[in-house]
């Protein structure tokens, strides 16, 4: 970086730079206000659900879900990527008759993928839930099959507008895909549930199919509207139709890296889940109980550890172009500057989400699943363990965005795959023990992303030279949570021994939570206004903070 840093920008640059910067921005607030409400409607989903159909139910849909989510990734994840590059570059120049040109073939192209998947997942369902040890998820399987084959031309509008750095779209689709997910999937459920379990596990998971009809949907009508602009511009492109081979050719290269990387956690997802089940039954547990505690990961803990990930996400999606500004500028201060601070306001957010989840892991599933209270008190363990890799995922993130940034594309992917070898293994042998049984897998988890992360952070300490304030990231940010779980845990317990496992103390303790934490981290100094920048409304909490003088 060091022969490169005397290169200044002109002006223009900067403006376009500036510019473009404002609309990742825009984009990336978009998109994560939209995973908010779907994130909210997920939980929406999983709980009444959950309460509906107990673990053993769940352990069909938690089966169904790895092996749907790598047939996922494998037809759309590196698609519409490509597709959005292709044509972002295209219309760059002017080139609006080859964009949309690339952007028809492609549709044709996961067209194609769609079926063979659609054909894969539904007639080899039987195959699949055999071969994981939980024959009863095939129907749950071939109730969601169809949405694979919706999702690929789903993928391929949503790449075509991202393309013209249109998010809406995209956002849009995503919350209507989740309302009739929701809708659908809950409603089948609740008539299905008196025939059987596996039924209305497969009546749940037919609303994924049903939800991304609608998003198709929805996109197509948004497209349509766009018609006369779109052939006035096609109109005006004076440039040459490429060649249908060299545009497949190109949009193949650009995603099949992306989709291998995107596929490693699922595959090993679904190892995973190979290893779970057969593990357990291997060590003396009946088919019943195996399919109880593993219900307990999909059905009690992944909703709500799952649910601080959009916040992780919208962290990682705003420190990328921070960095990657940095970067390209050879700005060594500002590019070392903008991970510590990534990193720090990582831990302001994962610290105590992971340690409240961890002191009201009881009284919040409890009051999550009242009618299913002996499942709930099995699952406190795990969320406790679970919640550990709320931290542990959040700063394998962070360095992966910094690392994308830096333009090591495929160190984070190569590092995420030696962590979930790890988890197999530690799966594996931790499952094994008859004691930890199902936590073992939890912390297999735990362990795959700690392991990412350190092989990250070596990778940006060689390649881009960064350095982190341990105390400030990591020190200060745990003290302010942890004297935060102390005074949640005491207050909780007061309220408990005058309220008994209410939600009304559950609900206090958290609001509780949340004031003393706000007040902690900025008395320690955990949080100054560098920092509050990165955060979701940051302006907004330094405005509060020094209302309430903690800051000057």
């Amino acid at each position: 970086m060091s022969d490169l840093k005397d290169i200044k920008p002109n002006e223009e640059k900067l403006l376009n730079s500036e510019a473009a910067g404002s609309r990742m921005v825009k984009g990336a607030t978009i998109l994560a206000v939209c995973g908010i409400i779907c994130k909210v409607l997920g939980a929406v989903f999983r709980i009444p659900l959950t309460n509906l159909i107990g673990a053993e139910g769940m352990s069909y849909y938690g089966v169904v879900y790895p092996i749907y989510s790598l047939f996922l990734i494998l037809s759309t994840a590196g698609f519409p990527v490509a597709i959005s590059r292709m044509v972002s570059g295209r219309i760059a120049l002017g080139d609006y008759k080859n964009a949309h040109r690339t952007f028809k073939i492609s549709m044709y192209l996961m067209l194609a993928i769609g079926a063979v998947s659609f054909i894969i997942c539904f007639f080899g369902a039987g195959a699949f839930a055999k071969a994981v040890g939980n024959p009863g998820a095939a129907m749950s399987l071939r109730a969601i099959s169809p949405a694979l084959l919706f999702a690929p031309v789903v993928a391929s509008l949503r790449g075509y507008f991202q393309g013209q750095q249109n998010m809406t779209p995209t956002g849009v689709s995503q919350v209507f895909e989740q309302m009739i997910r929701v809708g659908v999937g809950l409603t089948l459920s609740f008539v299905l549930v008196k025939y059987s379990l596996e039924y209305a596990s497969a009546g749940a998971t037919f609303g994924a199919s049903a939800g991304l009809m609608l998003a198709l949907v929805v996109l197509a009508v948004i497209y349509s509207k766009g018609k006369a602009e779109r052939a006035a511009k096609i109109q005006a492109s004076d440039t040459e139709e490429e060649d249908r081979g060299s545009l497949i050719k190109e949009l193949i290269n650009i995603a099949i890296p992306i989709t291998i990387g995107s596929s490693i956690m699922p595959l090993m997802m679904i190892i995973d889940s190979f290893v779970i089940m057969n593990r357990l039954q291997a060590t003396g547990w009946s088919l019943a109980m195996s399919k109880t505690l593993y219900g307990l990961i999909s059905g009690y803990c992944d909703p709500l550890v799952n649910f601080p990930v959009v916040f992780i996400d919208a962290i990682s999606i705003s420190l990328l172009p921070a960095v990657t500004a940095a970067f390209t500028l050879h700005n060594k201060e500002d590019l070392n500057k903008n991970v510590q601070a990534g990193i720090k306001t990582m831990m302001v957010v994962a610290y105590p989400c992971a340690i409240g989840l961890i002191v009201l892991a009881r009284p919040i599933l409890y009051m999550l699943y009242p009618t299913q209270l002996e499942e709930a008190e099995l699952a406190v363990h795990s969320l406790q363990i679970f919640s550990i890799g709320i931290i542990t995922l959040g700063t394998m993130r962070t360095f992966s965005s910094s690392l994308q940034g830096v333009g090591r594309m495929y160190l984070p992917v190569c590092n995420l795959f030696i962590g979930a070898l790890a988890k197999i293994v530690i799966s594996y042998t931790l499952v094994g023990i008859p004691a930890l049984n199902i936590n073992g897998a939890a912390i297999g988890s735990v362990s795959a992303y700690l392991i990412a992360a350190l092989l990250n952070f070596r990778a940006l300490r060689k390649y881009a030279d960064v350095r982190i304030d341990v105390a400030g990231t990591f020190v200060k940010p745990l003290i302010a949570s942890g004297i935060m779980g102390i005074v949640t845990y005491a207050v909780y317990r007061l309220l408990n021994n005058s309220m008994g496992h209410s939600a009304v103390a559950v609900l206090i303790s958290m609001m509780v939570a949340v004031l003393v934490y706000f007040v902690l981290v900025f008395k320690t100094g955990t949080i100054n206004r560098e920092d509050a920048k990165l955060i979701p409304k940051g302006d907004l909490l330094m405005k509060l903070a020094e209302k309430a003088h903690l800051i000057k």
